[in-house]
């Protein structure tokens, strides 16, 4: 599904499950990550929410492909560059696969023969596919990309696909 209320043709967009006028997502999922995406009516939160200068965290759970080694691991907490610039260093750390997470339809493909990791990952930015472009960059491709939270919002309590409303 496309964290976009109106479909594209090939993808369905949010307006398929949720009725909600005049809210708009603060930041996007790409149509192959799954998690927490924040819809407000309020323009300068949208902004505060997304702009990079402000630096909001945002946690992702990622399987990746490949053994999350020390080396991979300090390039993230350093900063890698990619084709678009240095990125900002990101916490990073190799994590047990979380006990809350749902089935992903359709499941991500298994190969006895490559060996997966779990990666909880925090950045202050927000690029194009950052996540993932980080972890292909240190030779760990992601599988699955959940986002757990943007700033203090989280997944905490919201079973997959509800939703709740949060105060200002």
């Amino acid at each position: 599904m496309l964290s976009q209320f109106t479909d594209d043709g090939n993808w369905p967009g949010l307006g398929r499950v949720l009725d909600m006028p005049g809210l708009y997502p603060a930041g996007r999922l790409d149509r192959d990550s799954e998690g927490l995406l924040l819809l407000t009516n309020d323009g300068g939160l949208q902004a505060r929410l997304t702009s990079p200068k402000t630096r909001t965290p945002k946690t992702y759970f990622a399987q990746v492909e490949g053994v999350a080694n020390a080396v991979a691991l300090a390039a993230l907490r350093d900063g890698v560059t990619l084709k678009d610039g240095p990125t900002r260093p990101a916490e990073v750390e190799e994590v047990a696969a979380p006990g809350w997470l749902w089935p992903r339809d359709p499941p991500v493909r298994f190969r006895k023969s490559v060996p997966e990791a779990w990666l909880k990952l925090t950045i202050t930015e927000g690029r194009n596919r950052q996540v993932r472009r980080m972890c292909a960059h240190v030779g760990l491709p992601v599988l699955r990309l959940i986002r757990w939270s943007v700033g203090p919002h989280t997944l905490e309590g919201l079973p997959p696909g509800g939703w709740r409303e949060l105060q200002p």
